[in-house]
């Protein structure tokens, strides 16, 4: 316990000061009528307990000089917050995105079984895992093919966000067919930066999905050094990559541009693989657990205010009983 005002209680102390003088200075004279006088002087003391009421009404003025003083109690409160990511979930959506997962790895050309799982319905199923496990975060859709498409923007509402990935699929940009990553990664720049807030930097996320080099657009090595300087980490996931272009220069270069400012690249030649990447991802981005101490003072002037009113009236009684008084 602290008081606000300690100052204040030297001039309750003056007070109650002057107040003892002024009461031992005071002789009340006592008038009084008898036949028989003694003969010889004698002291009289009058009883201690004809005192309690000075002495109630000094604990009084006591406990009203510390409720005047403004008690208080330190009290503090820890505030818990979660700070999320910005996150652009970017997915490939060429024509070679239909192609039935694992057929990268197959050294015979194959078609698609009917009913069989392409690799966009793996990537699909990936992101949906991964945007279920992202609680705290700001989470966008962009696709690409010819060109970029933004399906949402970032958003905390997740199932909003999960009802629009179920809608994507090989009809949703029909006439196109070609890669165009570099445009993508920018129109993803643009979507952080547009819907940035002051605490963004550095909290900013790209995940990339993508089976083939890019063939259209702008360079993507150009484009993740552009993220890099706006402190946009970029991470890419091959998704069933053949091996011919695994070794291809652009696909390397992408490899090494990712690998050099900050991100991952994954290869996940199966389903279990693209799990796998993506998850590693959630445990590479974690959000902030922010922690704020708030300090108040809370009064506690009434734990002297009302023993003070109580012992004011036991005082106000005591006077108003005969054995008490001190002038008759």
């Amino acid at each position: 316990m602290r008081f606000l005002y300690p100052e204040l209680g030297w001039w309750v102390l003056a007070a109650f000061i002057a107040v003892l003088i002024l009461k031992s200075g005071i002789r009340w004279r006592f008038a009084a009528f008898t036949i028989v006088l003694p003969s010889r002087r004698f002291a009289y003391r009058a009883s201690i307990v004809r005192r309690l009421p000075f002495v109630v009404l000094a604990i009084a003025a006591a406990f009203a000089g510390l409720a005047i003083m403004q008690p208080v109690i330190p009290y503090s409160q820890a505030d818990l917050q979660s700070r999320g990511l910005d996150i652009v979930l970017l997915m490939d959506l060429s024509s070679s995105m239909q192609e039935e997962m694992g057929s990268g790895q197959k050294t015979t050309v194959t078609t698609t079984v009917a009913g069989g799982r392409t690799r966009m319905d793996a990537v699909k199923d990936a992101v949906k895992t991964f945007i279920k496990t992202r609680r705290d975060d700001r989470i966008g859709l962009v696709v690409f093919s010819d060109n970029p498409y933004v399906i949402s923007p970032l958003t905390f509402d997740h199932e909003y966000l999960l009802h629009y990935i179920d809608f994507v699929d090989d009809k949703i940009l029909q006439g196109e067919g070609q890669t165009a990553i570099g445009d993508g990664l920018a129109l993803s720049n643009y979507v952080l930066s547009r819907q940035a807030t002051a605490s963004s930097r550095g909290h900013q996320v790209i995940v990339l999905f993508t089976d083939g080099e890019s063939n259209r657009g702008r360079e993507p090595v150009d484009v993740i050094a552009e993220s890099n300087e706006a402190d946009i980490r970029v991470h890419v996931i091959g998704v069933d990559l053949e091996a011919d272009v695994k070794e291809k220069p652009g696909v390397q270069m992408l490899m090494r541009a990712v690998e050099d400012n900050g991100g991952q690249y994954f290869n996940a030649d199966s389903e279990r693989e693209l799990t796998a990447a993506s998850r590693t991802i959630d445990d590479i981005e974690k959000g902030l657990l922010v922690s704020r101490v708030y300090v108040r003072d809370v009064p506690v002037y009434q734990w002297f205010a009302i023993p003070a009113l109580i012992a004011l009236v036991a005082a106000v009684s005591l006077r108003s009983i005969p054995y008490f008084v001190d002038q008759t």
